[in-house]
């Protein structure tokens, strides 16, 4: 009789049995690689989605931080708007003959010397140059008076 002649093209080996006699350490040791390639290929794959989702998440935590910080930014100027108010309208009352740009021109020049006393008092400018007289006061305020007319006269036009 003829013994089967052929060749094994393809071998699938589902589970090494270490106590076969005719599988070679070195296919048991080839088999342990793959396997391992196979579960640090999957690894990178699930890494690379847990960084992907950190990013993702500290993103929208940036912006939430940045929304709500806008949020209070606003928040405060509101409150200093409404004290401002209420502030000008209990001056012109108690005090007679005052309008309110003179109550608006004292805030602004409090606000100018709490603004100088602050810098002078902050350890970390060296130096700063302001303009520094009774008229540059004035100028500041018919400024910013200006720019804000300016501003309501452009969102009328538009």
């Amino acid at each position: 009789m003829n013994p089967i002649q052929g060749s094994i093209a393809c071998l699938l080996l589902m589970a090494v049995n270490y106590g076969l006699n005719f599988i070679c350490k070195q296919i048991t040791i080839a088999y342990r690689f793959c396997i391992a390639a196979q579960r640090l290929q999957l690894a990178s794959v699930y890494k690379g989605e847990a960084e992907k989702v950190f990013l993702v998440k500290k993103a929208e935590a940036e912006a939430e931080a940045k929304y709500l910080g806008g949020v209070g930014v606003a928040r405060q100027r509101q409150a200093i708007t409404d004290g401002l108010r209420e502030n000008i309208l209990e001056f012109s009352h108690k005090v007679e003959g005052t309008s309110a740009k003179e109550v608006m021109d004292l805030i602004m020049i409090t606000q100018y010397f709490d603004t100088i006393k602050d810098l002078g008092n902050s350890s970390k400018n060296t130096t700063i140059f302001i303009p520094h007289g009774p008229g540059h006061v004035r100028d500041i305020s018919d400024q910013i008076r200006n720019g804000m007319m300016e501003a309501s006269s452009a969102q009328i036009d538009q």
